[in-house]
């Protein structure tokens, strides 16, 4: 029984983040076929932020009207609109709509509101919910919540996304010289694109599988034994994004999960260890604020924005690789967080500076496009490929060290990250979407056509 609810925790979990990570490996084939192109990840940066709505809507009810939204119910609609959205996104994903003579992937991108909305709401319910369980069935839960990045990641490099070649083509042309025309033959480099090994409509179906997986795992949950009743007093302080570290009860819940449950518990489990909180100074609390709001600015708003102009020029393929394995790099540095945490302060600032210098280099590239360093070379391809999974990677850890650190002082401190998450992502997205889409600071250019200096 232990065995079977420890499945159905991660599954649960996995269906927390499982539509937009999916959307984010699928962009490198998605901009080959929507009008969008390489504007698309800005799109897809701004519509996530709008989506904060979401989590907006949860925060305030439960402030202002305490024990109107039942949490169960409010659940199995989010993952129900995800589990839809994810079906019609199969179908729907490349049906286009004119608005004012110019081509919109419509549809598509109301889709990924409605995915964005679903996730975004999931950060303030999936886990007060699973401390209605037994508390080391919430660990499970991390899992699946890292499961929700790898999965999508592994199933967009069996896919083969956006692979392309660069074709020989040649053209029959009429040359006039004088009084004389001739034909003549020109030979051109085109984009010729790979078919994947499975399309994009199976693709979403499989995200829609997953979707699926996590609604079914939450219905047999609920019939789960329960550990205590959750008062909405209890619920509503731990309700914003970064909930997940709030693995470990407060004494107050602890003493009430002890006159709840009647049977004995091993005074040395994982219910009964209590964080010791670690006096911070004020002007170290700051530190930690600015360097989430630092952090979350680059990762969700800035550097994403700009993915496919630091990559594409370097071919699809680099493009398709840099993309899937940072996005494995997420759930991989929050995993090893979990088994090698750390508070260490100058760590934290080393590895913001050294996630920094890597996103200054994607940025660089991508202000070079579409004739950035070391284009003709290999290296430029492993070097770009490398400071993406780096950049991910040393930041994600960097924001899980924060998160232990926060909730080892108290679950305000958490609510503040949450809140200094969300704002450095909306005005990441809000700086990167007028700069990539209206005054066209960044260039594309076609791979196999490009003429730049040796």
């Amino acid at each position: 029984m232990a065995l079977l609810t420890h499945l159905l925790a991660c599954a649960f979990g996995m269906g927390s983040w499982v539509a937009i990570n999916g959307l984010w490996v699928e962009v490198p084939l998605l901009v080959t076929v929507l009008p969008e192109q390489w504007y698309l990840p800005s799109y897809i940066t701004i519509i996530i932020q709008m989506a904060n709505v979401g989590p907006l809507f949860v925060t305030l009810m439960n402030r202002f009207r305490p024990g109107l939204l039942k949490e169960v119910a409010v659940i199995y609609v989010i993952v129900s609109v995800g589990v839809v959205a994810c079906l019609l996104l199969a179908f729907l994903w490349n049906h286009t709509s004119l608005i004012a003579g110019t081509s919109y992937s419509i549809p598509f991108l109301i889709l990924t509101f409605f995915l964005a909305l679903v996730d975004c709401t999931s950060s303030v319910t999936f886990l007060p919910f699973m401390m209605q369980l037994q508390p080391q069935y919430t660990n499970t839960f991390f899992i699946g919540e890292g499961l929700s990045g790898l999965i999508p990641s592994l199933i967009a490099l069996g896919q083969g996304s956006g692979i392309s070649s660069c074709t020989n083509v040649s053209y029959e042309v009429n040359i006039t010289t004088g009084n004389e025309t001739v034909e003549g033959t020109i030979f051109h480099l085109e984009t010729r694109y790979l078919p994947p090994n499975f399309s994009t409509l199976i693709f979403f179906l499989l995200m829609t599988a997953m979707m699926l997986t996590c609604l079914l795992a939450f219905f047999f949950l609920t019939r789960q034994p329960k550990v205590w009743e959750l008062s909405q007093q209890h619920l509503f302080p731990s309700n914003i994004v970064l909930n997940s570290f709030d693995q470990i009860l407060d004494e107050g819940a602890d003493s009430h999960l002890s006159r709840g449950c009647s049977c004995p518990k091993d005074p040395k489990g994982p219910g009964d260890i209590l964080p010791q909180k670690v006096s911070y100074s004020l002007t170290q609390l700051t530190l930690i604020y600015l360097l989430i709001a630092w952090v979350s600015t680059l990762t969700n708003g800035v550097l994403p924005s700009v993915q496919s102009y630091s990559c594409l020029p370097y071919g699809h393929t680099t493009y398709h690789l840099a993309a899937t394995l940072s996005s494995m790099a997420n759930p991989l540095a929050c995993i090893v967080a979990m088994f090698l945490p750390s508070k260490s302060l100058t760590l934290m600032v080393l590895l913001t500076m050294a996630g920094t210098g890597f996103g200054a280099y994607n940025m660089a590239i991508a202000v070079m496009s579409p004739c950035p360093l070391l284009q003709q070379s290999q290296w430029g391809n492993v070097i770009i490929v490398l400071s993406w999974v780096l950049f991910t990677g040393t930041l994600s850890y960097m924001k899980v060290m924060a998160g232990v650190i926060l909730r080892s002082r108290s679950r305000s401190a958490l609510v503040w990250y949450g809140v200094l998450e969300q704002l450095g992502s909306l005005l990441g997205a809000l700086l990167m979407f007028p700069l990539v889409n209206v005054y066209g600071l960044f260039k594309s250019a076609d791979y196999c056509s490009l003429q730049c200096p040796a």
